[in-house]
């Protein structure tokens, strides 16, 4: 059996090439595992900043007033970082955060999947119902706003067409769906390997952008993230979501957390576009796009909604949704893809970078062991003071 298949970290070096393009531009804030624990860093100019003088965590760090103005110690070099260990192994780019992510954003997919059902496939049929609820509403299904006027009419017109479901009520009803997606420092990063459960016969990865908010509720910056999904156990019920998406290494952010700043955005997360590639072992490949300019909510509406009625001390990770769903056939025709143990799964945008990450089953993943109460203990030993 290889170390992998035990869950086993194998240590490889750091792609540069997963950078954004224009990384000699970007800020970029990550962590770094040494030998005494993790630590902060900011990675400007391809050097890597050891800032846990100024922010003993991320956490900290996302709450200073300009965090991009971070300074510190350089580590190494970015081509110096590795994964699985080493030196200067990179970690997910969260620590103390919450993990939350949102769920049936791209309102238009969810439509027109229901469409489609309806139709069986009949494209002329598909168009006809679709004319259907658009002469009912006034006006085309992609221009509905969730929670508006006309959106209350289309829900109208699908429960009398017998076509509403559950989903639909969080693409287009008032209130987002916003679940909790994993705990506090138990995410992946670049490199590793990521989980789906080993009794689940009907998954995939979702490619979604993730939005770094502050203790006060400040969006500073975006990453990528793949919030893997068990499309068998939450078609199965929707009260095994938790199940479905809570389970060991299920969860991969990263490689860096992009800074907002003047070169970069939030209406590039608006605008952002997203690739996804997975090759399998057998030579199998599947290609998909997810295009955050079709999204719903806005991401600051979707930030609105998840600090409506809760606080977020440490701040939070957001995922945005995806437009992405696998339909191609891998073995059988009709049964769609699922995943099989080796997969590559890369998610890329350009100007977030790539995550990459190789499949495996959460019960072989390298087990999550380094919670809450060794994070603590680390700073401790090192002594790292609270921020100014």
């Amino acid at each position: 059996m290889t170390a992998a298949a035990k869950g086993e970290n194998v240590s490889q070096g750091f792609d540069i090439a997963a950078l954004p393009a224009d990384h000699e531009q970007a800020v970029l804030a990550g962590r770094v595992m040494l030998a005494d624990g993790p630590v902060p860093v900011i990675v400007r100019g391809g050097r890597v900043l050891d800032v846990s003088a100024a922010a003993p965590t991320t956490a900290d760090l996302f709450d200073l007033d300009d965090p991009a103005a971070a300074e510190g110690p350089e580590l190494c070099g970015i081509g110096d970082l590795t994964v699985g260990g080493g030196a200067h192994a990179l970690l997910a780019p969260i620590d103390l955060q919450c993990v939350k992510a949102c769920g049936v954003t791209f309102a238009v997919s969810a439509i027109e999947r229901v469409i489609e059902e309806r139709a069986r496939g009949d494209a002329s049929a598909a168009a006809a119902i679709r004319a259907e609820l658009e002469d009912r509403i006034g006006g085309g299904i992609r221009s509905v706003v969730p929670g508006s006027d006309e959106a209350a009419k289309l829900k109208a017109a699908l429960i009398e067409a017998d076509m509403w479901s559950q989903y639909l009520e969080v693409a287009i009803g008032p209130d987002a769906e916003v679940f909790t997606k994993a705990p506090v420092l138990s995410s992946v990063g670049w490199g590793a390997e990521v989980g789906i459960r080993s009794d689940s016969s009907w998954n995939n990865p979702e490619p979604e952008v993730v939005v770094i908010v502050n203790a006060a509720g400040k969006a500073v910056g975006a990453t990528l993230g793949n919030d893997v999904n068990l499309r068998d156990f939450e078609g199965r019920s929707a009260l095994l979501l938790g199940k479905a998406k809570d389970n060991n290494a299920a969860c991969a952010i990263g490689p860096f957390v992009r800074l907002f700043d003047a070169s970069f955005t939030i209406d590039d997360v608006r605008n952002a576009e997203l690739d996804l590639v997975i090759e399998g072992p057998e030579g199998y490949r599947l290609e998909g796009r997810s295009s955050m300019s079709q999204i719903s909510r806005d991401p600051l509406e979707l930030v609105r909604q998840t600090l409506s009625e809760h606080q977020y001390p440490d701040g939070f990770a957001l995922f945005l949704g995806t437009l992405f769903a696998p339909v191609q056939d891998r073995d059988e025709p009709g049964r769609g893809f699922t995943h099989k143990v080796g997969d590559t799964v890369r998610i890329h945008s350009p100007r977030l970078g790539t995550l990459a990450n190789r499949v495996t089953t959460s019960k072989n993943a390298a087990p999550w062991t380094f919670g809450i109460r060794d994070l603590y203990r680390s700073l401790a030993a090192r002594r790292v003071a609270e921020p100014a």
